[in-house]
């Protein structure tokens, strides 16, 4: 695919391509929960926007109630009750601000995961019987339970992330307003900061894309090796069966700590980059407040704003971890739902008055090659009851299948009451696995 290419100045084209995926994701995600995720965003944003008046207030806390106590002796009531209570205020809004925004990006989260579901379920009912027996149930359960919350996990920190971007541009232009060298030394770590959550999503990739379809893989044959438990142990097979999951297990465990290895060296520098330049602000700041050029309030201010920063934009970094867990989840949600619906071979059969069943010269092949049905021709009158009997293999469950029009007929007629036929099954399981499953279990049971 284009967008792994990583050669030379291809890279930026890379991030380029896996951000634009990003933004049709978000949107595709979104396009029927806006109302929820803004309402989530807009908490976000007055959170971020309280968090930058607090660093405010922390300057006026040093400055006019703090300084003016130890160096003057005394000071205004008024002034102590107006800056606690602005204090206070601005601890309610920011409360109400995290409320909101947890509250409505929860809800944003479960709704579009039960609008994919059901989107997934609708297409899964649309598609006819000989459609899902070339498929596993177990992959398709994958699809509409384990995928569908994956494509949804970004949406979470979404908002939040959102609120983080707010916030990194009021502090950068408080920072510098409160001192030119020190807020300039402070913002540029913030590039530096967006650069290693890039550089660490792009990385990951691989990794999440792996875990993904593996996930998908282990589902389903654990799935079909648990309907057929009854095959496997009459042969013999356990110890088969045992290392084929072993081995997808091992692929599946191997992609995910790679992107654990990968998340915690990522999470090590987010965490040691923003301590030691905090540090150097402080080192720094000292000698500014010893020349004069900066307010003891307002280093404090620089100091508890950028700190207030670094557990936010870590945000920053499990969204974009997420980014490739999501669009995983989504990927393999639109092969299905975007398969085209086949034709029902239930719509072929002929509706006649009455309840008899009648075939006419009825073929049936699975293979093309050789056919299981070879000219049939009868008549089932209605309210007998009739016993198919043949050898294991001479076609008696593949007859039923035709007459209730789950498989098409090669050629011939096959005329079933205006209501239609309906099948009973003796298996718990009417789509258990596929076709070619069946197939290669029995070549490994040499059957």
């Amino acid at each position: 695919m284009v967008d792994r290419i990583l050669v030379g100045s291809g890279a930026d084209v890379v991030v380029q391509n896996r951000m634009s995926q990003a933004y049709r994701l978000v949107r595709m995600l979104l396009r029927h929960h806006k109302r929820t995720f803004f309402t989530a965003v807009g908490g976000a944003a007055v959170f971020a926007s309280c968090t930058v008046a607090s660093a405010v207030m922390m300057r006026r806390i040093v400055d006019d109630v703090i300084d003016p106590r130890f160096n003057e002796g005394s000071v205004g009531a008024g002034t102590v009750v107006t800056v606690l209570g602005t204090v206070v205020l601005l601890g309610v809004v920011r409360a109400v601000g995290v409320v909101v925004r947890r509250t409505w990006a929860g809800r944003t989260t479960w709704g579009v995961t039960e609008s994919l579901t059901a989107e997934v379920v609708d297409r899964l009912a649309e598609q006819p019987v000989p459609w899902h027996r070339a498929q596993s149930t177990g992959d398709l359960i994958t699809r509409a339970g384990v995928d569908a919350e994956a494509a949804t996990s970004v949406l979470g920190p979404l908002p939040f992330a959102s609120g983080v971007v707010v916030l990194m541009l009021l502090s950068s232009v408080w920072l510098v307003v409160s001192d030119l060298w020190l807020g300039l030394a402070a913002v540029c770590v913030f590039p530096l900061l967006v650069a290693l959550n890039v550089t660490y999503q792009r990385r990951v990739d691989h990794f999440y894309d792996t875990a993904q379809d593996e996930l998908g893989r282990l589902s389903a044959a654990v799935h079909e090796s648990f309907d057929g438990v009854v095959v496997v142990k009459s042969f013999g097979a356990e110890h088969r069966e045992t290392e084929r999951l072993a081995a997808i297990a091992a692929r599946l465990r191997s992609a995910r700590l790679g992107a654990v290895r990968l998340r915690s060296l990522f999470e090590s520098l987010l965490d040691g980059i923003p301590t030691v330049v905090n540090i150097g602000l402080l080192v720094a700041g000292a000698y500014r407040v010893r020349a004069g050029a900066l307010t003891v309030g307002e280093l404090s201010s620089c100091i508890y704003l950028f700190t207030l920063l670094v557990f936010p934009l870590r945000l920053i970094g499990f969204t974009l971890s997420e980014l490739p867990h999501s669009l995983a989840g989504w990927a393999r949600i639109r092969s299905l739902v975007d398969q085209p619906v086949e034709s029902d071979p239930a719509l072929a059969l002929l509706r006649a008055p009455g309840n008899d069943v009648v075939l006419r010269d009825v073929h049936f092949s699975h293979d093309g090659e050789r056919e299981v049905l070879r000219g049939i021709t009868a008549t089932i009158e209605a309210g007998r009851n009739v016993a198919v009997v043949g050898a294991t293999g001479a076609g008696k469950t593949t007859l039923l299948h035709v007459i209730a029009g789950l498989v098409p007929v090669g050629s011939g007629e096959v005329t079933v009451p205006e209501s239609g036929a309906r099948l009973v099954f003796q298996e718990a399981f009417l789509l258990a696995r596929s076709e070619e499953h069946t197939y290669e279990l029995q070549s490994r049971l040499h059957l």
